[in-house]
């Protein structure tokens, strides 16, 4: 049965699920869903996930749903806007208060797992090939879901989206979020300086849920010397974006 994706492939979350997908040569069928239209609101996509938001996943009976992506905080950031702007309130920090409200959960990361274990014997291993891999696995998801990913959020927005919109980035924001992130690939750089993976000497699902950020920094925010500077992180990141699944993703973006 083809497992059915509704979201934008160009969006980051649906983006980590379906390279999972890839990775494990499962069947499946992107549903595109509008977000700056805001189709992910409308009342019959609320049948499929109650809060609106993206990717949802049908496979079978089973339906698992996930978060925001990034350009899903942007339309939320951008009625807010609307919103202080018609009634004159005041945000001192709506960038931080956005953060606040909008942080992302790791749904994303969970449909991820649900079938890298689903499939666990095809392809490379995911998750691990025994219970201690595994624990390593999940320990550097969960420092991509909190170390690295809510520190690349705000240099791509500010970079990005904020200038295609006409409004003036953030730069402050930028190099405060650019000053964390070098701490964090400063640790990473370490990490890979020893191991070829971030797990270990295979590939898994933690070297796999950086792949949509690390993009967004290369090619969209100008951030790439921030991974070439590092010599183990730039050649992990030649390693694992040249993974013949990414390349069928990318496919997809055209």
């Amino acid at each position: 049965m083809v497992v059915k994706v509704y979201g934008p492939v160009k969006a980051a979350c649906p983006q980590r699920v379906i390279a999972c997908l890839l990775e494990k040569g499962v069947e499946f069928e992107v549903v595109h869903v509008d977000l700056d239209s805001g189709q992910q609101k409308r009342p019959e996509f609320l049948l499929l996930q109650p809060f609106g938001q993206v990717p949802v996943i049908e496979d079978g009976d089973l339906r698992l749903f996930g978060e925001d992506s990034i350009f899903s905080w942007i339309i939320a950031y951008l009625i807010i806007f609307l919103i202080v702007t018609l009634y004159s309130f005041q945000a001192r920090d709506p960038i931080l208060f956005l953060s606040t409200c909008f942080h992302e959960p790791p749904e994303s990361r969970a449909i991820a797992r649900y079938y890298a274990t689903k499939y666990d014997e095809r392809g490379d291993k995911l998750l691990g090939r025994n219970l201690e891999e595994r624990a390593i696995v999940d320990q550097w998801l969960e420092v991509e879901a909190h170390n690295f990913n809510d520190v690349v959020y705000n240099p791509v927005l500010n970079l990005v989206v904020f200038p295609r919109m006409g409004k003036q980035g953030d730069l402050a924001t930028v190099n405060a979020c650019e000053r964390k992130l070098e701490k964090v690939l400063d640790v990473y750089e370490h990490r890979l300086s020893g191991s070829a993976y971030l797990a270990g000497d295979a590939f898994s699902l933690a070297d796999l849920s950086h792949l949509p950020a690390i993009r967004y920094l290369v090619e969209d925010a100008g951030l790439g010397h921030m991974i070439r500077d590092r010599k183990a992180v730039s050649a992990w990141w030649d390693t694992i974006s040249g993974r013949p699944a990414w390349k069928k993703l990318l496919q997809l973006l055209n």
